[in-house]
């Protein structure tokens, strides 16, 4: 699984002109599964971004040296397959390396539970739907994560 992680204090997700997920200060996490991921890859990228540490103290010159759950901050989990594409050869990305798409919802989903499961508030986008995604990036923060530590 890989994820794309940016520190915000504020972000929503909208399908067909409706809001479907909100949060104020804490994460906006696009998510997207590969092929030949398991129930593993998302239960620890989900505990590793729950830990992570990108808050400041109270002191904005602290650096980042709390985490999601310190802070009380949510998370907006939005699922992205793109992440997946591999644009090494000509134009055109490939999207062989994406889990199809039955897999790949069940393994977003298990990453949102084990989210809620720590008791973070969880907002969502719609899986396999057009969505529009809105946010106010914190720093700027952005960290790449990937469970099976390709980078």
């Amino acid at each position: 699984m890989r994820a794309v992680v940016q520190r915000v204090s504020e972000a929503s997700v909208t399908v067909e002109a409706e809001i479907v997920g909100q949060i104020g200060r804490g994460l906006l996490v696009l998510v997207g599964v590969a092929e030949g991921d398991t129930d593993s890859d998302a239960t620890s990228l989900a505990t590793k971004i729950a830990e992570l540490r990108l808050f400041p103290e109270e002191s904005e010159d602290s650096g980042m040296e709390r985490s999601l759950t310190e802070i009380g901050g949510a998370i907006l989990v939005v699922s992205q397959f793109t992440l997946m594409g591999d644009c090494r050869k000509g134009r055109r990305p490939s999207w062989l390396a994406a889990a199809r798409p039955d897999e790949g919802k069940r393994l977003y989903e298990l990453f949102v539970e084990t989210l809620r499961a720590r008791g973070i508030i969880t907002e969502t986008g719609t899986f396999r739907t057009h969505m529009t995604v809105k946010l106010i990036n914190d720093g700027p923060v952005t960290i790449l994560l990937d469970s099976r530590k390709a980078f």
